[in-house]
């Protein structure tokens, strides 16, 4: 029968498992009938895996929703809503099957979802869920599970890198301001384009983060996509912008955590999508997103001889090869590179003799 613990709402249940072996176990409910199905359903499966060697089966459901409630608090907000649309477009192929899927099965799932014209890089993010769920029952629950998802990603293109000038950014910045209802919008633009940070860490930016003495704008691993801290530094214009921003909070909303907040209520600024595409326009700027501010901080440090290691560093990536795609915007540290094959001829301005053996050119 099930039970409650004093300290939790969740309902609990206790029985005797294959081996014989006093098992406790939550339900992760707190519907008692919901714990009560659940509770016969695992001493229905431990009863026959006792008398005949019986492996327990699994639904596709049990197996996503299990994963979904067991990584709910691990994973940030945007992690576990794109965990979620992911396994909206998976059970749409596999609902009502078993969890025991098979690789004809994970290529024809890859080619419906390529007929409906989504990315391979959509496709393999989707599948990246279904293989840690996979993962996860067979590591936490102990699921007889195969991964057939493993092998099986798609190549993908070289992502996106778009950047803008110094130029087209002070245009931009200009029709910024002129945003009547986003008097916020270019200090952000200013921000990200000269920390590097995405959008959610920006508008999810609190003062208590904020040190203008020490000059850092610190990130919890909380806030950040890699789930790593981070500490940024401030330039003469990041200074700035705080302190502009911190003087709109003193005189309109002076007991706000948020940095970026409303005038009325001090409340936090959830999306800038609007603004910043009505500013694009108006600057005459096309194909460019909020997320490639972010590009565009690393496309000027990298174009001004910065080291990858320290854009890395800055950008907050989970590893190099990330930041590698930017390289391509210091050519003189590879012409540098190319000249040192000249040998001599690079140092003194005198080119060496070659001379070419028959037979081995």
């Amino acid at each position: 029968m099930p039970y409650r613990r004093k300290d939790s709402p969740i309902w609990w249940v206790s029985y005797t498992d294959p081996s014989g072996k006093r098992v406790r176990r939550t339900t992760g409910t707190t519907d008692r009938k919901e714990a009560e199905a659940l509770e016969a359903k695992w001493k229905l499966e431990a009863y026959r895996q006792q008398q005949w060697d019986e492996q327990p089966s699994h639904s596709f459901e049990e197996l996503m929703l299990g994963y979904l409630k067991a990584t709910r608090r691990e994973k940030r907000g945007m992690g576990h809503r794109r965990a979620l649309d992911a396994t909206r477009h998976l059970k749409a192929h596999f609902g009502g099957f078993d969890a025991v899927l098979t690789a004809p099965m994970i290529r024809g799932y890859i080619e419906a979802r390529r007929a409906t014209d989504v990315s391979d890089s959509t496709i393999n993010r989707e599948l990246s869920v279904l293989s840690a769920a996979i993962n996860y029952a067979r590591r936490e629950w102990e699921w007889e599970l195969p991964n057939p998802v493993h092998g099986r990603k798609l190549r993908e293109p070289e992502g996106r890198v778009r950047w803008i000038t110094r130029a087209e950014a002070a245009k931009l910045i200009q029709e910024a301001e002129r945003e009547p209802n986003a008097p916020h919008l270019a200090d952000f633009i200013r921000l990200a384009l000269h920390t590097g940070c995405r959008k959610e860490e920006l508008l999810g930016l609190e003062w208590r983060r904020v040190d203008l003495q020490e000059g850092l704008i610190h990130l919890e691993a909380k806030h950040t996509k890699s789930g790593k801290r981070r500490a940024i530094p401030m330039n003469s214009e990041t200074r700035r912008v705080i302190i502009r921003r911190a003087k709109f909070r003193a005189e309109h909303c002076p007991a706000s955590p948020w940095v970026f907040c409303h005038k009325k209520d001090g409340e936090r600024i959830g999306d800038v999508k609007r603004s910043f595409t009505t500013a694009c326009r108006r600057a005459g700027i096309t194909d460019f997103r909020i997320h490639d501010l972010r590009h565009t901080c690393a496309a000027w440090l990298v174009s001004a001889g910065a080291d990858l290691m320290d854009v890395r560093d800055l950008l907050g990536h989970s590893t190099v090869r990330m930041t590698e795609r930017y390289a391509h915007l210091a050519p003189e540290k590879i012409r540098a590179a190319v000249a040192l094959l000249e040998g001599p001829r690079s140092r003194s301005g005198h080119a060496g003799k070659l001379e070419v053996v028959k037979g081995t050119a």
